[in-house]
C-alpha cells in the first residue's frame, strides 16, 4: 500500500465517470454523523445539518454532471442500530441526491468476498482503501498502486453480481 498526498475529498471533485464504494462494516458510528445517529436512536427528527450535509452537495453536484455514484453494503440481518440509522436516514437522503445503493445480504449466503476491505474505486483508475479500527472509527485512507486495480475491480464486480438494489431489499426487509 502506498499513501500519497492525494486526499479522498479531492477524488470526489476530480473523478469523471463513476465512483464506487464497498461498505463492509456494521457500525461506522464513530466516523461522522454522530449527532444525527444519537438523534435517530432517541427517536428525534433528522437534524437540519444532517439533511443538508456537505456530502449531499457532493453527490448532487456529481450526479447533476452525469457522473455515477453507487455503493454496495455487505450486511446480514438482524441489522445493528447503526445500520438501521444508515439505511433509514442516510441511504434515503443520499438517494434523493442521486446516489445508488445495493445490498449484498449475507444472512442466508456466504460472503463471496470476505477478504475485501472498505474502499472507493474512482473511474476504474484509482483505489482508495478505507481504514477503520475495531470500533468503526475512520483512521484514514491508503491510495493503492495501479498493480492492485484488477483486484479491486473484481471485488466491485463480484459485489454487484451478488447484490440487489436497495429499494427492493428495503421493501422486503425494512426494520
Amino acid at each position: 500500500m502506498t499513501t500519497s498526498s492525494r486526499t479522498l475529498g479531492a477524488c470526489f471533485s476530480t473523478f469523471s465517470r463513476e465512483a464506487f464504494r464497498l461498505e463492509t462494516l456494521d457500525d461506522y458510528s464513530r466516523s461522522g454523523g454522530v449527532d444525527a445517529y444519537q438523534a435517530f436512536l432517541a427517536g428525534e427528527a433528522q437534524p437540519a445539518g444532517y439533511r443538508t450535509a456537505g456530502w449531499v452537495t457532493t453527490v448532487t453536484d456529481a450526479t447533476d454532471a452525469g457522473k455515477r455514484m453507487y455503493r454496495v453494503h455487505i450486511l446480514s440481518r438482524p441489522l445493528t442500530d447503526y445500520l438501521r440509522f444508515e439505511l433509514t436516514w442516510g441511504y434515503h437522503r443520499n438517494m434523493a441526491a442521486g446516489e445508488e445503493f445495493f445490498i449484498l445480504d449475507t444472512t442466508d449466503q456466504a460472503n463471496p468476498i470476505p477478504e475485501a476491505p472498505d474502499f472507493w474505486l474512482f473511474d476504474d483508475e484509482n483505489v482508495a482503501a478505507m481504514n477503520y479500527d475495531g470500533d468503526g472509527t475512520y483512521l484514514g485512507t491508503d491510495f493503492l498502486t495501479t498493480d492492485r486495480l484488477a483486484e479491486f475491480k473484481a471485488y466491485r464486480d463480484t459485489a454487484m453480481a451478488h447484490a440487489v438494489p436497495f429499494p427492493a431489499w428495503w421493501a422486503e426487509y425494512a426494520a
